[in-house]
């Protein structure tokens, strides 16, 4: 017999308000709302007290097995003025969902040394350099095409004994590739404070709790660092140009990802007067843009 754990309620974003969006879902009863990129599930990683959307967004809301998703369906219709029709049910069944995140997720090769590897797998590759993931503790995994653009780039280009900033860290997965490949010490910002937790869980895995600094305020990153990699969306990109610059020093090096192919002009322009950015890979409408510090 199959049972019901969640019932999830989703739904296109369109020119809804999303922050009306999200709290019609709440008073509704939901639990948990979330947006995502049509396309795929990045993280979304707004600046503090915006709302930032992709193109084609979806919300999802998941509510309590219990919710008769009928009557929650019209009344989240009413109050968001679409049509019953367009919101999709779905039963979320119960299972274990460590077992079931085991089973998809498994050990993927990001250029030509670095893996990204779940506990329960080895790497049969004697020069192989290893960062493992714990199930439900991985905000980015390598399977979002952003995430693995950059730690494509970082294979191919992490000096040993630099120093790098990984902003707007999510699991920590870029900070901790860095290190594995040589870079001295990582500081890390997210102002998420469950994907910092994930970030120092992930680092005392990897047995690298002394070279990951984990910042919960951007005030306290260091300037002048050689690797600044930032894995966002286009907008906080192109706001964060003025911070990013004394971060890097000269000669250094800023990783920008999370930004598409139409995006890559107004990024290019917001960070013309300190680097030369250019893209460095493309994944799926997904840009990658590297600058050297002038």
């Amino acid at each position: 017999m199959v049972v019901t754990a969640f019932v999830e309620l989703s739904f296109d974003c369109g020119a809804l308000d999303p922050e009306a969006a999200e709290a019609a879902c709440l008073d509704c009863g939901a639990s948990a709302v979330t947006f995502m990129d049509s396309r795929d599930d990045p993280v979304l990683e707004p600046l503090p007290g915006e709302f930032r959307l992709w193109p084609a967004t979806r919300v999802t809301a998941l509510f309590e097995a219990t919710v008769e998703p009928d009557p929650t369906v019209q009344r989240l219709s009413l109050e968001l003025g679409i049509p019953a029709a367009a919101i999709h049910v779905r039963h979320v069944e119960d299972r274990v969902w460590e077992r079931e995140w085991l089973k998809d997720f498994h050990a993927m090769r990001f250029g030509r040394r670095l893996w990204i590897c779940p506990h329960h797998e080895q790497v049969d590759d004697p020069d192989a350099v290893v960062v493992h993931m714990d199930p439900g503790l991985a905000f980015g995994t390598g399977t979002h095409p952003t995430t693995a653009l950059c730690l494509e780039w970082l294979d191919g280009h992490v000096a040993a004994d630099s120093r790098v900033i990984d902003y707007g860290c999510g699991s920590g997965v870029l900070a901790l590739a860095a290190i594995k490949l040589g870079a001295k010490l990582a500081h890390c910002f997210d102002i998420d404070p469950q994907a910092l937790l994930a970030t120092h869980h992930n680092a005392e895995r990897n047995l690298l709790r002394r070279q990951i600094v984990i910042c919960d305020s951007a005030d306290s990153l260091p300037n002048g660092s050689d690797v600044v990699l930032a894995n966002i969306l286009s907008g906080p990109l192109c706001e964060l140009a003025p911070r990013f610059a004394p971060l890097v020093r000269p000669g250094g090096y800023l990783v920008l990802a999370g930004l598409m192919d139409q995006e890559v002009p107004e990024v290019t322009r917001a960070y013309h007067a300190c680097f030369d950015m250019q893209p460095f890979g493309h994944r799926e409408g997904w840009v990658g843009l590297v600058g050297r510090r002038y």
